[in-house]
């Protein structure tokens, strides 16, 4: 059965102000909810928010019904920075003939109440946690949620001419492109390869023929290790990636193309062969000492995660905040400005970031990132990798997005699952991801997403992998990728395509990912996606719905799902399913004019899907087939909000 629920999410269906627009504190917004008539009908709604730590309840009037629904608003006052708000609905009980129980006026009999949040529908009350929010915050950009986000690791996506005369450093272990990654052990981290920023530059038309706007850099700054994120210095850009004047060229060249470019940023650590730390280490007395952790006697330090060359910084330091954030040429300010021009950072465990034992000045140190990066361009992007439940943190107050795992990828992992054992799931001590049916999927990417504003839903990163994880061909059964790909597109979030994905790259953890970018992919016989991720890429940018519009689950039953991504002028209904799989699709949760055109030809397809109505005689239900994996995308009429 369809799924025909009260639904609210936050988007401009239902909001009078997003986050998208400018919401100031003591605005008073305009709040929709929409209630099936088949489910209600509600005798009364309220919006219930939270002002100042204390609910309040304010009633919602009745707009009118529209296909099959009916629309309710109601008036909150913006009194915090979050607010957070739920809907309250009284309905009527019916009795088995479905007729409504009678009710005296007045009485609680015969009645029962729903809190509709974040996280779903229950007849019951709930914690805050789920609420919805709303937030007061500056915007993020507009072109972060609307892109789609393209991840490169510079030494293995593509070597420039130059790269030849670059020596290998006395760190490195030189390797032809051909040469198989080492995924464990040592050599994992130092492997060279030698790609480097003018090669980037010489692949940026295949970036736009995918449909790109936003290129993202993991570290470009010199250090011990393939990965950089050990800095020597933050003060210029490797030689052996082509020095200050490569990248300065990579971002005019990207900017020409509508391409925009974001580094990648350890504002938790350093490298012990750092600069500031090798200072420290010599000198106790010295301000650099300060930057960081040391013991009393000064013979041990902080780091990440025990890792002796990634020495911790300590938030502390007036001194640190000065040099890396505050000063006119700080770390953060050096490479928003010209001749370097990044249009923004993505901050490397922004989770750990400022935080050691009872020490936490995370938020603080972001407050100052995110004030710092604003001053300097506005129109600057900033997201920060917080792999676990990110929504405490990541309120759009500093942070305007995510790079998580938890809600979408996790899940979407372990729907799509294969038998994958050795697989690091995430650093957890599975031995890879377990598989769940579509309503374990749903409740967990629901829950998961349940404490995010819909402007920072709209801002974090949707990524099948990374840099980080196993790749989603090793994990995922076939032609799970391609289902998968539809879904990071598709739902509220920045798709991200990690270099490689468009070719079927495998990889069982993130450093076992990091292949060279099979450029000669034809002669390897691998999986070629291109055509997936343009088309996707592509309907992002044609059809608003994929970028502005709300999000609502029709479906989620063992191999198959469906959700519906709406505005008032258009929509547009994917759906996927992981085997054979049906699903009826009725007039409780589409119109007769989104019925219709569901019997159209998808937009984007996959596998073997179609669409027939379920009776001959006339439109009173679309039923959709899956032969096998499949994935199918259509464009459907806007939704009708019945004037007030």
């Amino acid at each position: 059965m369809p799924i025909a629920l009260p639904h609210h999410d936050g988007s401009s269906l239902f909001v009078s102000k997003t986050a998208s627009e400018s919401v100031s504190l003591g605005d008073t917004v305009r709040l929709r909810v929409r209630v099936p008539q088949r489910w209600g009908p509600a005798l009364r709604v309220w919006v219930r928010s939270v002002q100042d730590g204390e609910p309040r309840y304010d009633a919602a009037i009745r707009l009118g019904a529209a296909d099959g629904w009916e629309w309710w608003e109601a008036a909150m006052l913006v009194a915090n920075p979050v607010a957070q708000y739920r809907f309250l609905l009284e309905v009527a009980e019916t009795h088995d003939d479905g007729a409504a129980a009678s009710a005296a006026i007045g009485s609680t009999v015969g009645r029962s109440y729903w809190n509709l949040n974040a996280q779903g529908l229950y007849r019951r009350d709930v914690s805050d946690a789920a609420d919805f929010r709303l937030t007061a915050f500056a915007p993020a950009p507009e072109w972060l949620h609307k892109g789609t986000m393209y991840q490169v690791f510079p030494d293995r996506f593509a070597r420039s001419e130059q790269a030849d005369h670059h020596p290998t450093p006395d760190w490195a272990i030189a390797c032809s492109w051909d040469t198989p990654v080492v995924g464990t052990g040592e050599q994992a981290s130092t492997q060279f390869y030698g790609g480097d920023l003018p090669g980037i530059t010489g692949k940026l038309d295949h970036l736009q023929e995918l449909g790109v706007d936003v290129l993202y850099l993991t570290p470009f700054f010199p250090a011990r290790s393939n990965h950089r994120y050990d800095a020597s210095t933050f003060d210029s850009v490797d030689p052996l990636l082509g020095g200050d004047q490569a990248l300065v060229d990579l971002v005019e060249a990207a900017h020409a193309r509508g391409i925009k470019v974001m580094g990648d940023l350890t504002a938790n650590h350093s490298g012990d062969a750092h600069e500031w730390f090798v200072k420290a280490l010599a000198d106790p007395g010295s301000e650099e000492a300060g930057y960081y952790y040391f013991s009393a006697d000064h013979s041990s330090y902080e780091s990440w995660w025990g890792v002796p060359s990634l020495p911790k910084f300590n938030w502390s330091s007036d001194a640190l905040r000065r040099r890396f954030i505050a000063d006119d040429d700080s770390v953060v300010a050096r490479w928003l400005k010209p001749p370097f021009s990044l249009d923004g950072w993505r901050i490397d465990v922004g989770n750990m970031t400022g935080r050691l034992g009872s020490v936490d000045l995370n938020h603080e140190v972001a407050r100052l990132i995110a004030d710092r990066v604003r001053e300097i361009n506005p129109d600057a992007a900033l997201l920060a990798e917080s792999t676990s439940d990110a929504a405490p943190d990541v309120t759009g107050e500093h942070w305007q997005g995510a790079m998580t795992y938890s809600n979408l990828t996790r899940p979407l992992w372990s729907w799509l699952a294969k038998d994958a054992p050795n697989v690091n799931f995430f650093g957890s001590p599975q031995a890879g991801p377990n598989r769940i049916e579509a309503e374990e999927f749903l409740a967990t990417h629901q829950d998961l997403a349940s404490g995010f504003s819909w402007g920072v839903r709209q801002n974090n990163m949707n990524a099948l992998n990374t840099h980080d994880t196993a790749r989603a061909t090793t994990v995922m059964v076939d032609g799970g990728p391609e289902v998968g790909a539809a879904l990071t597109y598709c739902l509220p979030g920045v798709p991200v395509v990690f270099a490689g994905d468009e070719f079927g790259l495998e990889g069982f953890n993130g450093e076992d990912s990091r292949t060279p970018m099979p450029w000669d992919a034809a002669e390897r016989a691998l999986t070629d996606l291109r055509s997936v991720h343009a088309n996707l890429g592509r309907l992002r940018k044609d059809l608003p719905a994929l970028t502005e519009g709300g999000v609502r689950w029709l479906h989620a039953e063992g191999d198959a799902l469906a959700f519906v991504r709406e505005t008032a002028e258009s929509s547009v209904l994917v759906f996927v399913a992981r085997d054979a799989a049906e699903v009826l699709l009725d007039h409780s949760v589409l119109s007769t004019g989104q019925l219709e055109a569901l019997l159209a030809a998808p937009v984007h397809r996959s596998g073997a899907v179609t669409s027939a109505p379920s009776q001959p005689s006339a439109v009173e239900g679309v039923r959709l087939r899956a032969e096998g994996i499949s994935a199918g995308i259509w464009e459907l009429p806007g939704t009708v909000i019945p004037a007030p």
